[in-house]
């Protein structure tokens, strides 16, 4: 595996292979990024792996600077998953000037559930991603269904500007408990990551809360069965309320629609696999992100 600090060190390491497979990273890695890895393995083509950690999706009150960076474990751990390249700028080659031109996307996908509670995030993630994708010349890219809001913006960026890129989701890698896989899971303490495990909990229960509502409202069901007596918004308030009775700080539990991630209509519940439930709250000084298509 070789580790590439440039732009031209990248460019003369890729030249006269086919178009990589490319998976992003901010580093401090975990198994999550690598399965990622390891799909991207399976098309055949030269695997590389970026770390670089964006200062542009980071607000001023956020934990830039505390970041964990392990670069020589990250990179042991990108070897051992099969990746070729690792492609790891200082600020000084991705940003060599100010970045003022940044891809803004639409407010109606942005603007809501992450891109509410983190203004500007979705800005600075696609204009270092549009970046990254410049810089890689990927064929394939793999991203984590983890960040699902995320996933989305980056397939519609990539339509939108018709990049030949095959933009391919990744499950979400757990730990036993259920808990998401995270770089900031290394924040909680001993007794937190005891307790995260529940956020999981809550969006399976709302889950197959919602699939009894979709059966009860599929016009083939049968006509003796009982009508919906709970709303979503019912099933949403109650989350957020039994993580708070937990401690958590809830920024939003929302049962949403795949396609764009709007408020679902009485009709998407007839719809198989039309739904996703995601969430994000605050445990201690944590802040973490699910979610859980249904």
């Amino acid at each position: 595996m070789q580790i590439l600090k440039t732009l031209t060190e990248l460019r003369a390491a890729l030249e006269n292979r086919s178009a990589p497979a490319f998976v992003p990273t901010m580093g401090n890695l975990h198994e999550g990024h690598l399965s990622l890895v390891r799909q991207a393995r399976a098309f055949n083509r030269p695997v590389v792996a970026s770390i670089f950690v964006n200062r542009l999706q980071f607000a001023p009150n956020e934990d830039f600077d505390q970041y964990p960076r392990t670069f020589e474990r990250d990179c042991e751990l990108l070897e051992s998953a099969g990746c070729d390249f690792v492609f790891a700028p200082t600020e000084a080659v991705l940003y060599p000037e100010p970045q003022v031109f940044k891809v803004t996307p639409p407010a109606e996908l942005a603007d809501i559930l992450e891109g509410h509670f983190r203004p500007g995030f979705f800005i600075g993630v696609c204009t270092v991603v549009l970046k990254l994708f410049q810089c890689v010349h990927p064929a394939v890219a793999v991203f984590g269904k983890k960040d699902y809001q995320q996933l989305l913006i980056i397939r519609r960026m990539v339509e939108q500007f018709a990049m030949p890129i095959q933009i391919v989701a990744g499950e979400t890698a757990r730990a036993d408990s259920g808990l998401a896989l995270s770089s900031r899971n290394g924040y909680l303490s001993a007794a937190e990551r005891v307790e995260a495990a529940h956020l999981h909990a809550e969006l399976d229960a709302i889950a197959a809360a919602v699939r009894t509502l979709s059966a009860r409202s599929d016009p083939s069901a049968s006509k003796q069965a009982d009508p919906p007596n709970v709303s979503l918004t019912t099933l949403e308030d109650a989350a957020i309320q039994r993580l708070r009775e937990r401690g958590w700080v809830p920024d939003y539990v929302s049962i949403r629609r795949r396609a764009d991630l709007q408020a679902p209509t009485e009709a998407d519940l007839t719809v198989s696999e039309a739904l996703v439930v995601v969430a994000a709250a605050r445990l201690g000084q944590t802040r973490l992100i699910d979610n859980l298509e249904i």
